[in-house]
């Protein structure tokens, strides 16, 4: 192959190789120049400067050499540099430093070069086509693509998606449904990575926005933006839950979804393989959307803890099942829908508990107010929950409780707080005995029988409490559900948030010197007096 070749072919095979890759003539011409370059170099020297350039609308192919321009003697490699005396001949003005061209003459491939030539130019190619793939495919995460099985390999299948090949593994796809080379397949584009081998494209068809898309695309009223997809729940290829909301008060988000005689929903149970589909009004009131999640169950009362994060749903004994679900598919959608933990107990279990926790907090205000068993539960009726609201609260609520006086309450009190004391001091003497350091009174939050709990849990020292993690003070639960396991922290018991847990830890590593205090600037003091002044409104 001579190096003068026919300019034209020149231009009519990257134009096909463009057309055939997809992807931009001048990369290609460029991967040609290279390849030249590369093989030139072959014949006058590795390290001989050499430059190739084809002009993308003639063809017209230019070869050339550049040199550096050097004191005579200092020239030590004449196929990188050229002496300054020998220069000046070419171009007068020329001076030390300066680089010279020299243009090469045509000449013929060997066998190895032209060999060499052609892997370069492959090899550019490949990379190319791999960042264009890569640059179309990152832009449409989020997609549902339509492809053709090419092949199925331990389970994983690989799609051709005409312009790139697609992997959806074996835990993304749904249960028990099988593909051949040749089916169409259709899935959620969630991933695509830059690797070594190209770029990786991932496909889903069990994530939930896979059924989010085929709702959008099966519903107008959500392709236009009317009806609102807020949350979506899935166990894939048995039973999903999704919520939906309406912009336009005078559409109905469910029948939209469910469509004239179910055609809607069941257009997208049929390509998720029979999987059943709740369909439940979105509401802005967390106990209201929880009651719809727990459909087709009934609710008698939601109980929400907001600072574990938590939710109690009574139920009729005779719906326990069917709000748990089997294996417990009902309630971990739902709470998965939700994002709340939920427990779910019958109208027996709750009256049960109310009735033990009652006489817990009877027995509590007999033994510390030494009172008799009609004032525990007078007390215990009206709601209070600890001695300690009994002690600071305005007297008058007190007096108010049928049967009492100013004096009986005034007499209640003064018990409440004597007990208090008493019990402050005894977990005084604890703290102490237990070697707990008097520095950790001074962080907020910290009560004295906080200290002993953290005593009895080997946390003595600023350091200690500034070495634990959230988890070691709140705990954690592993699971959802009637299978949930809760692991106990240190703070067990008490009235403490994984919030409260974490100022405590982050006001301990201030202290310690671990890290800097945060600087309240004028913007967040006013947003805290802000926040203070909602709390209490």
């Amino acid at each position: 192959m001579a190096i003068s070749a026919n300019r034209l072919e020149l231009l009519q095979i990257a134009d096909a190789v463009a057309r055939e890759k997809v992807i931009d003539k001048q990369i290609v011409l460029d991967a040609m120049a290279d390849a030249i370059a590369k093989a030139a170099r072959s014949r006058y020297g590795a390290e001989t400067d050499i430059h190739a350039e084809i002009n993308p609308k003639t063809g017209e192919l230019r070869l050339s050499r550049h040199l550096l321009v050097v004191d005579d003697a200092a020239l030590e490699n004449d196929s990188r540099e050229i002496a300054l005396s020998e220069a000046r001949k070419r171009n007068p003005a020329a001076q030390v430093g300066d680089a010279i061209s020299e243009t090469l003459p045509p000449f013929d491939f060997g066998r190895i070069a032209a060999q060499s030539a052609k892997q370069v130019i492959v090899q550019k190619v490949r990379d190319a086509e791999r960042d264009r793939q890569y640059q179309e495919y990152k832009d449409r995460i989020g997609e549902v693509v339509n492809g053709v099985v090419k092949r199925v390999e331990y389970g994983n299948v690989i799609a051709d998606l005409g312009r790139g090949e697609a992997i959806i593994r074996r835990d993304e796809l749904i249960p028990r449904e099988t593909f051949r080379p040749g089916d169409r397949i259709r899935a959620y584009l969630f991933d695509v990575r830059r690797e070594a081998r190209g770029p990786q494209i991932f496909l889903s068809r069990t994530h939930p926005q896979f059924m989010a898309k085929l709702f959008a695309q099966e519903v107008p009223e959500i392709y236009d933006g009317i009806v609102s997809i807020q949350a979506v729940a899935r166990d894939p290829g048995s039973r999903a839950k999704i919520a939906v909301i309406s912009r336009d008060s005078s559409i109905d988000p469910v029948g939209a979804c469910v469509g004239m005689r179910g055609s809607r929903v069941q257009a997208v149970v049929g390509e998720l393989q029979g999987e059943k589909i709740d369909i439940i009004p979105w509401s802005q009131d967390q106990a209201t959307f929880i009651v719809n999640a727990l459909q087709p169950a009934e609710v008698v009362k939601v109980v929400l803890d907001e600072d574990a994060d938590r939710i109690e749903v009574v139920v009729p004994d005779d719906q326990l099942s069917l709000a748990i679900g089997r294996r417990g598919q009902n309630v971990r959608l739902a709470s998965q829908l939700t994002g709340w933990d939920i427990d779910i107990l019958t109208e027996a279990e709750e009256s049960e508990r109310r009735q033990k926790e009652f006489a817990e907090r009877t027995e509590l205000f007999m033994n510390a107010l030494d009172v008799d068993e009609v004032v525990g539960q007078l007390l215990a009726s009206e709601g209070f929950r600890s001695v300690d609201e009994i002690a600071y609260v305005d007297s008058a609520e007190v007096a108010t409780i049928e049967g009492f006086d100013e004096d009986t309450a005034s007499e209640i009190q003064e018990r409440a707080r004597e007990y208090l004391a008493r019990i402050e001091a005894e977990n005084e003497a604890r703290r102490t005995e237990l070697g707990v350091a008097d520095e950790l009174k001074e962080i907020d939050g910290v009560t004295s029988a906080m200290l002993v709990a953290f005593g009895e849990n080997d946390i003595k020292s600023i350091e200690d409490l500034a070495g634990c993690a959230t988890d070691d003070l709140a705990g954690w639960t592993e699971g959802r559900g009637p299978e949930a396991v809760r692991y106990k922290g240190a703070l067990d018991g008490f009235d403490v948030s994984r919030t409260d847990a974490e100022g405590m830890i982050m006001a301990a590593r201030v202290k310690a010197g671990w890290i800097e205090a945060p600087v309240e600037t004028e913007e967040s003091a006013d947003d805290a007096e802000t926040t203070a002044e909602a709390d209490a409104s």
